[in-house]
């Protein structure tokens, strides 16, 4: 079995539109749909000695509106979002197991935006609301990385099978909790 791996896309902010998604094909996180290898449509660089990549991240957008009292109001919508064309597979190297592993990737990508939304709910903005975002949107992703990491070290790019069952229930209470 080949070693596996993931990417964060990182978007440009976003603030009235989704323009990075609208820039590539895409596919946003939904619970009733599940990857298949259908959707990782990349190619491989040669002599890849890596079965699978996943791309994914979390895109978000906002607006704002100063209330009476001073407070400012952010409206906002956080998703997390499959790249297809930056996804990729090697058949000859692949299973279910890997494409098990690649999938989790993608739901830990929706667990953060889950958690980016929550930060943006309980926090009080200036008059800076653009950089305050973009910090915490930051923050989110460096969280997102070491989280991604930790999980492919534990499993050990899914050959740990009672780590890769562990983190599967993990993710799944993680999302159903919400």
């Amino acid at each position: 079995m080949g070693t596996l791996g993931y990417i964060v896309l990182l978007p440009p902010f976003l603030i009235l539109g989704n323009l990075f998604a609208q820039e590539q094909e895409s596919l946003k996180w939904t619970s009733e749909r599940k990857l298949g290898w259908v959707n990782f449509k990349g190619k491989p660089e040669e002599r890849q000695s890596v079965a699978a990549l996943t791309a994914s991240g979390i895109s978000y957008q906002f607006s704002t509106k100063m209330q009476e009292e001073g407070e400012m109001r952010i409206d906002f919508k956080v998703e997390s979002y499959f790249y297809p064309n930056k996804s990729w597979v090697q058949p000859a190297l692949a299973d279910s197991t890997i494409l098990g592993h690649e999938q989790l990737h993608f739901d830990i990508s929706e667990v953060f935006a889950r958690k980016m939304g929550k930060r943006l709910e309980v926090a009080h903005f200036s008059e800076n609301v653009r950089n305050e975002v973009k910090a915490i949107y930051a923050s989110i992703i460096k969280e997102l990385n070491a989280f991604q990491n930790r999980y492919d070290n534990e499993t050990n790019f899914s050959r740990n099978k009672e780590q890769q069952l562990f983190w599967e229930r993990k993710i799944k209470m993680i999302l159903a909790s919400e």
